[in-house]
């Protein structure tokens, strides 16, 4: 049985062949036809708006904030990368017991970024830290440089406490960094899944 194709009405159409143009449209009459016209150009008007709000959120945000953004889909990669591994300073494994902010763990940099702001997006720099040693520990630095020689090796971790040259980034290439980082946490969480 076929019904009005106004989401309200329902109503249901006769069984016969349509002989109106308003039941050809699959509507009951024209009243449902007209109503339906109308949410369909409010629907249109409010995608545009959205569409317009975005654009302008996205025009008024600062290289602070796009920092920011690509600073958190890094973490958030690092976390994925790092999700069965244990913390990098103490080597354990956080419990749901210890859980007191939002997650267990942290993506925890070996050189902070306040520091060394120019391996702010080193993959090499940053690992899965607990949030006990990331933020009540200031890192527990001694520990994570001890487990960092074991797992990267210590010409790595010398090139990591070296000297590194600036990087000045555009608001062009953190928006790059979201988007990568972005495609790189989907990736892994697609692998993960089809495994």
């Amino acid at each position: 049985m076929r019904k009005c194709r106004l989401k309200a009405c329902r109503a249901e159409l006769p069984p016969a062949k349509a002989s109106t143009a308003v039941e050809k449209a699959g509507f009951c009459g024209y009243d449902c036809m007209a109503k339906h016209g109308l949410e369909k150009a409010r629907e249109q008007v409010a995608k545009e708006t959205r569409r317009w709000v975005r654009s302008e959120k996205a025009r008024l945000k600062t290289k602070g904030d796009w920092t920011k953004e690509a600073q958190a889909e890094f973490n958030k990669y690092v976390r994925a990368r790092d999700c069965h591994q244990p913390c990098i300073s103490c080597g354990r494994y956080p419990s749901d017991a210890d859980l007191l902010t939002g997650s267990r763990m942290d993506a925890g940099h070996y050189r902070s970024v306040g520091s060394c702001p120019e391996l702010r997006f080193e993959e090499l720099n940053c690992h899965a830290q607990c949030v006990k040693c990331n933020q009540h520990l200031s890192g527990n630095t001694v520990e994570y440089r001890i487990r960092l020689v074991q797992r990267l090796g210590a010409e790595t971790v010398a090139w990591l406490e070296g000297p590194h040259a600036a990087k000045h980034y555009t608001i062009d290439d953190l928006k790059a960094i979201k988007a990568k980082y972005r495609a790189m946490t989907k990736e892994l969480q697609k692998q993960r899944e089809a495994a």
